[in-house]
Formats: structure tokens, sequence, C-alpha cells
């Protein structure tokens, strides 16, 4: 059955993927993004620019441009990454991710409540490095204390919306080779977004506030 997706950071990356997997599938999509891309304008799904999550504008760009569509699935894909340690300690980069990875998905979720209903899905794209008992290895202050914040949100969220028939789903995508790590990784971004939709659409209530890898591992808090 056709479902519509709403996907953030959706003109590259994982982004990207999720939209052009879902399209082939038939599922109506809205990709929202910054900017978009000749990729993105090309895969004939709806594409919504000028939606800077971390920003008022963008949340009522996004808001305006979505009114009385319902969603099925929203994605809470955008997101950055940027580099401190204790030698290097930028707390400009620090709040800009807090901004943009662990604020402005709760904000828009918000903002898009009343086009969520019953059997509707929340996903936040997170990421292991947000994890406090697999840190192993320390740095990348902003990052992982972002995606920590996030995850917690996601946690909240499910609580909150529990009781609507509402799902959330916590995911990290795996080690996907993306210009956010300079293609090092090792998986592409269509297979994090093949298993990342796979997992999507099994979400039930009853995993509602799960952290989960896209393998399907679930991962420690």
């Amino acid at each position: 059955m056709s479902k519509t997706l709403v996907i953030t950071g959706a003109n590259r990356g994982i982004g990207f993927a999720m939209a052009k997997l879902a399209h082939s599938q038939g599922h109506k999509v809205y990709a929202l993004c910054r900017h978009s891309s000749a990729q993105l304008n090309a895969l004939g799904v709806h594409v919504i620019e000028n939606i800077d999550v971390a920003t008022k504008d963008g949340i009522n760009n996004a808001t305006a441009a979505l009114n009385n569509v319902s969603i099925d699935l929203l994605i809470n894909n955008a997101g950055i990454l940027r580099n401190e340690s204790l030698q290097d300690l930028n707390t400009d980069t620090i709040k800009e991710q807090f901004e943009v990875n662990a604020l402005a998905p709760l904000c828009l979720t918000h903002a898009l409540l009343n086009n969520l209903s019953s059997g509707s899905k929340v996903a936040l794209i997170t990421s292991r490095m947000g994890s406090v008992a697999d840190n192993t290895s320390g740095s990348r202050y902003g990052y992982r204390m972002s995606k920590a914040a996030l995850n917690i949100a996601g946690m909240s969220l499910a609580q909150d919306l529990k009781s609507q028939g509402i799902c959330v789903g916590i995911y990290h995508p795996g080690y996907v080779q993306t210009d956010m790590v300079n293609h090092g990784g090792d998986i592409s971004s269509d297979e994090a977004a093949t298993r990342l939709l796979g997992l999507m659409d099994k979400l039930t209530l009853a995993e509602t506030g799960v952290f989960k890898h896209s393998n399907g591992e679930t991962l420690p808090w």
C-alpha cells in the first residue's frame, strides 16, 4: 500500500537514497532540504527547498508546504558532523550540532504533530556515537553529545506519542559512505536506506523507542 513519507536532508547521502528507494516502491515522497540537487530534481518526488530545520523560518516553511498532508512516516534525517577534541574545543560547533542534530528533529516533529495520526511513525536517524556505553574512543564532543540528546528526545517522544498510536524509531544507519565521512564508510547509502526503511516498515508500538543499528541489532544507551 502506498504511503506518504517526509524526509529531511533528502538532497544527498542517506536521505537521497531513502527518497529514491521509497519512490521506487510507489510511495509518495516529500523531500525536504535547504537546497536541492540535480539528482533529487530528476527523481520525480515532491521537493521542498529552503528547509533549514535548525531555524524557525525553516520549520515554518516546512509546516506551510505540508499543510493538510497526512504523513505516514516522518524521517528526521538531516544532520551535521564537526570535530572537536580537548586540544581544539570549539563550543560554537558544539552548539551548532545541538541545534541541527538534537533540537531540530524535535521541533519539526512537534510542528508536524497535526499531520500525524494513529499508525503514523516518526524515525530519528541518530548514531551509535551517541551511546554512552559504546564510547571507547572519546573526542567528537559535539556530535556525541548532540546524538545522545537526540536519543533521549526520541525516547520521550516514544512515551508521549504511544497513546496516540504513533511509533518512534531511533536508528543508527551504520558507517555509511557519504560526504559526511569523506566516503570512508563500509556500506553504501543504498544499502543503509534499504536496511533503514525495512526496519521502519516493521516498527510497531511494541518496539517504539528502541535504539537500533540498521542491521537490526539493539544498541546500548
